[in-house]
């Protein structure tokens, strides 16, 4: 195997964007973890990955990245708002709600207030929030 280079690392993200929007998380995942171990600060490529892992239904470790992102920028509302979709979908919705709401109070988007619903009760719409399908690629399709 050829020695990975920066530039190399910046090759495998732009190419872990492509695949993830054309429907192959997997292959992302792959191409992110050398770019995640030479540079584990990246929060960018966490993001990325955070995302494919979530495109692929592997909600723990998507879970895991999205943690570990707000845990160095606490006020990236799309990591709340992502965060809060993975834990929906793991059908934990009282933790999923404090995460829509970081989201809506950080950024108010109409989607993010939607997902959010203020003055509702954490499962009053059956854990589902209208308007957060799909919103930056984060979606209950797992492709």
């Amino acid at each position: 195997m050829h020695e990975r280079t920066p530039e190399t690392h910046v090759i495998d993200f732009r190419a872990a964007e492509q695949l993830l929007e054309a429907r192959d998380p997997r292959g992302a995942v792959q191409l992110l973890d050398p770019v995640i171990s030479a540079h584990p600060e990246n929060t960018a490529a966490r993001l990325l990955r955070a995302r494919a892992f979530f495109a692929a239904a592997q909600l723990r470790p998507a879970e895991l990245e999205f943690q570990i992102v707000l845990e160095r920028e606490p006020d990236n509302a799309f990591a709340h708002f992502a965060l809060a979709r993975t834990l929906q979908r793991a059908n934990r919705a009282e933790e999923a709600q404090r995460h829509f709401r970081l989201a809506a109070a950080l950024d108010p988007r109409p989607d993010y207030l939607a997902a959010a619903r203020f003055g509702d009760s954490p499962d009053a719409s059956g854990g589902t929030g209208p308007g957060t399908p799909g919103t930056f690629g984060i979606s209950d399709d797992a492709g």
